[in-house]
């Protein structure tokens, strides 16, 4: 089957990550359709695989091609999940190819990756190629939200090295930023509009503590800077507060993103933001931190020479030429590293089209990709 057609029945199976939210219904939430999908499709091939069972609806699904006499085994990782459709004007399920694009949500992030490596997966089933080496072909969930799928994988997953997926243009990305998130309250005393001299308002005391965070955000840029990724960044990216206009709220919050350079703690982070606000002089109200509920390491590039070399010779016979990169973004790739198996992140696809309301792949790039990680896994 081609990465096309594999890639237009992907797109056609909603999967896309609640992130979060509330959803009225769930018929087109979660991964479980392309994992029933992925499970025939290696069962058509004879080949077994494993679910591992994540959260409702959401469960990795794992595969493994074994090289007779092979010395060294891929690891292959991708997600499944998508992130909303909200504001698409192409159908996100519709699987539309025009002018050698295929567009839907997930085309480019990151179904058109999954759809190169299942491909190679099955010409390596098909073709029993000598000297191949053996490949790991791990489908995840939650990468787009809290990164649950690629913790539940590296539990018990060992190989000699990684490739996650992403769209990196055929480009190899062996350094990212890190990310942790974590959400911040002030409290109040709601009372009635009309007299809110009796009230305490959690929304100022917010706008208070907004300022201070800008400032600690300015600060932070200063501290360290890595010569490829830049500074280490702080955004507030969602507010909430309040139940009506007409009442004093008790209650706001925020949602913060830290960015990390390689070699920060992300357990870190937090405390150190904690310490600024609370010997700031302007913050004299109590604030709370929830507990992180994202943490992404940085990657490192240090001890992914190897896969680097490997894979850019694949690149090199393809393409005649690679190109190593850094990103700001943060993958599945570290979580993987740090678990001792080298990794990096190579996929089709142009991180610009990620998430846009127009998303599209194009096939010649798919095609162009799906010969290097052939001749990646198949250079023993």
């Amino acid at each position: 089957m081609t990465s096309a057609t594999l890639l237009r029945d992907l797109v056609r199976l909603p999967s896309v990550n609640p992130m979060g939210r509330t959803w009225p219904n769930d018929s087109i939430l979660y991964e479980h359709r392309v994992t029933d999908y992925l499970e025939n499709f290696y069962r058509t091939l004879g080949v077994p695989c494993e679910r591992q069972p994540v959260a409702a609806k959401r469960e990795n699904i794992v595969a493994r091609y074994n090289s007779p006499g092979a010395a060294t085994t891929f690891l292959f990782e991708v997600h499944q999940d998508t992130v909303p459709v909200e504001a698409m004007i192409v159908d996100p399920f519709g699987g539309e190819i025009r002018d050698g694009k295929l567009y839907g949500r997930g085309a480019c992030d990151v179904k058109g990756s999954m759809a190169v490596m299942l491909s190679v997966f099955e010409r390596l089933v098909n073709e029993k190629p000598k000297g191949a080496a053996n490949l790991i072909l791990a489908c995840t969930v939650d990468e787009e939200h809290t990164f649950l799928g690629v913790q539940e994988l590296v539990k018990k997953m060992k190989a000699d090295f990684a490739v996650v997926a992403e769209p990196t243009l055929l480009k190899i990305v062996d350094t990212h930023k890190g990310v942790v998130r974590w959400k911040v309250h002030t409290p109040g005393r709601a009372c009635h509009s009309s007299r809110p001299e009796q009230g305490t308002n959690a929304i100022y005391r917010m706008g208070k503590l907004l300022t201070a965070i800008e400032e600690y955000a300015a600060r932070l840029r200063t501290t360290r800077n890595d010569q490829r990724l830049g500074e280490p960044t702080l955004s507030v990216g969602r507010i909430e507060g309040g139940v009506s206009v007409n009442t004093v709220p008790d209650d706001c919050v925020i949602e913060i993103d830290r960015r990390l350079l390689p070699g920060e703690n992300p357990q870190d982070a937090p405390r150190a933001f904690e310490d600024y606000l609370k010997s700031h002089s302007a913050i004299d109200f109590p604030f709370t931190l929830e507990p992180i509920w994202l943490a992404c390491p940085a990657l490192n590039p240090k001890g992914a020479g190897e896969i680097t070399e490997r894979l850019g010779k694949a690149i090199d016979a393809v393409l005649g030429k690679h190109e190593i990169i850094a990103v700001p973004f943060g993958t599945d790739a570290s979580t993987i590293a740090d678990v001792g198996i080298p990794s990096v992140v190579f996929g089709p696809g142009d991180i610009a089209q990620a998430h846009t309301n127009d998303e599209w792949i194009a096939i010649e790039q798919m095609e162009k990709a799906g010969e290097i990680l052939w001749r990646l896994v198949t250079a023993e």
